[in-house]
C-alpha cells in the first residue's frame, strides 16, 4: 500500500509502488496472491501502518495508545491526535519539508526551534499557541528552499497557519479527525491493544 514516505516522488510515475508493484526476486511476478488476511492480521497490519508512516518505534507507540486511552474520549481519535501533533510530523505539515522522513532529519540536526528554543527531539509534542520556524542560519539550506517550492503545491492544515515567507507556522488548534486524511483506521488499532 502506498504511505507517501517518499515525499515529492510519490506524486509521480517514479514511485516504487507504482514502478513495481509485485514482490521483490526473480520470482516475485510469479507468486500466488496470498490468502485474505482477517482479524488480528488486519489490527496488526493497520497498526504497523500509523508506525511507519509517523516513523513511532514500538514502545513510543504503545505508550501513544496507553495516554489516549487514559484520557476522555475517543481512543482512536486521541491516538492519531498525538502522532500528529509530533514535531517531526507539524514540520511536515507546515511544509518545511517534503516528507516526514526529511522533516524528522531536519529536526534531529537541530535546524527547527519552537517557540524561540531548538528543540532536536522528533516526538516533541507541540501544543495550541506554540510556534514552530526554522532557524534563522537554517534557512538557506537548499532542502529547505526545494522543499518550500513542494509546499506551495499542497494544502496546509486547518488546524495550522504557516507563513512560507518567515518559515514559521503556528498551532491554531489540535488537530480533529477529519483534518488527518491518512489511509490509517484507528478502530483497529485500538482493537488491538485493548485485547
Amino acid at each position: 500500500m502506498k504511505l507517501f514516505l517518499k515525499g515529492a516522488k510519490c506524486f509521480t510515475d517514479k514511485c516504487p509502488i507504482e514502478k513495481r508493484n509485485f514482490a521483490p526476486g526473480q520470482h516475485g511476478r510469479d507468486r500466488k496472491a496470498k490468502a485474505k488476511i482477517v482479524g488480528y492480521g488486519l489490527q496488526l497490519r493497520e497498526k504497523q501502518k500509523a508506525r511507519r508512516i509517523y516513523f513511532a518505534l514500538e514502545g513510543q507507540f504503545r505508550a501513544y495508545y496507553e495516554k489516549a486511552a487514559r484520557t476522555p474520549g475517543v481512543t482512536g481519535e486521541l491516538l492519531l491526535q498525538q502522532l500528529e501533533r509530533r514535531l517531526d510530523n507539524v514540520t511536515f505539515r507546515l511544509g518545511f519539508a517534503s516528507s516526514r522522513r526529511q522533516a524528522r532529519q531536519l529536526v534531529r540536526h537541530g535546524h527547527i526551534e519552537v517557540n524561540g528554543r531548538k528543540v532536536n527531539i522528533p516526538s516533541f509534542q507541540v501544543g495550541v499557541g506554540d510556534e514552530i520556524k526554522i532557524r534563522p542560519n537554517s534557512v538557506k539550506l537548499t532542502v529547505v528552499e526545494s522543499s518550500r517550492e513542494f509546499a506551495s503545491h499542497q494544502p496546509s492544515p486547518s488546524w495550522l497557519s504557516t507563513d512560507q515567507n518567515s518559515l514559521s507556522g503556528k498551532v491554531l488548534s489540535l488537530p480533529k479527525r477529519e483534518d488527518i486524511n491518512l489511509p490509517v483506521n484507528e478502530q483497529l488499532i485500538v482493537e488491538l491493544y485493548s485485547k
